[in-house]
């Protein structure tokens, strides 16, 4: 059974930093790429960020250029989304999620989609 735990989203104030840890089981981790999705307050859906899970490729969406960080432990079987400079605008339930185990999978994440979806984590920026 597919499980994806997210964890370490909070309060923090604009400018501030948190570091997102989404723990994986019952798959085989190594082998799939990986996301990040966020949903704010009355807005669809969207990816924020991917990896793959050959060479640890990375994508990000542009608003989180330069200030977000995805990686992943494949010893630990988690995948992290750091997050820097957050802005009040970064404020949503943020979503880890496993990708297609195919060559189309970065296709599926740029349209929402993914196979199985974590929870969700609140991350709320205000000061």
């Amino acid at each position: 059974q597919v499980q994806l735990v997210e964890s370490g989203g909070g309060l923090v104030q604009p400018g501030g930093s948190l570091r997102l840890s989404c723990a994986a089981s019952g798959f085989a981790f190594s082998f799939y790429a990986m996301a990040w999705f966020r949903q704010a307050p009355g807005k669809e859906r969207e990816g924020v960020s991917c990896i793959s899970p050959e060479d640890e490729s990375t994508y990000y969406v542009d608003s989180v250029k330069g200030r977000f960080t995805i990686s992943r432990d494949k010893a630990k079987n988690t995948v992290y989304l750091q997050m820097n400079n957050l802005k009040p605008e970064d404020t949503a339930v943020y979503y880890c999620a496993t990708l297609p185990l195919d060559s189309n999978w970065f296709n599926t994440f740029l349209d929402g989609g993914a196979d199985y979806w974590g929870k969700g984590t609140l991350v709320t920026v205000s000061s």
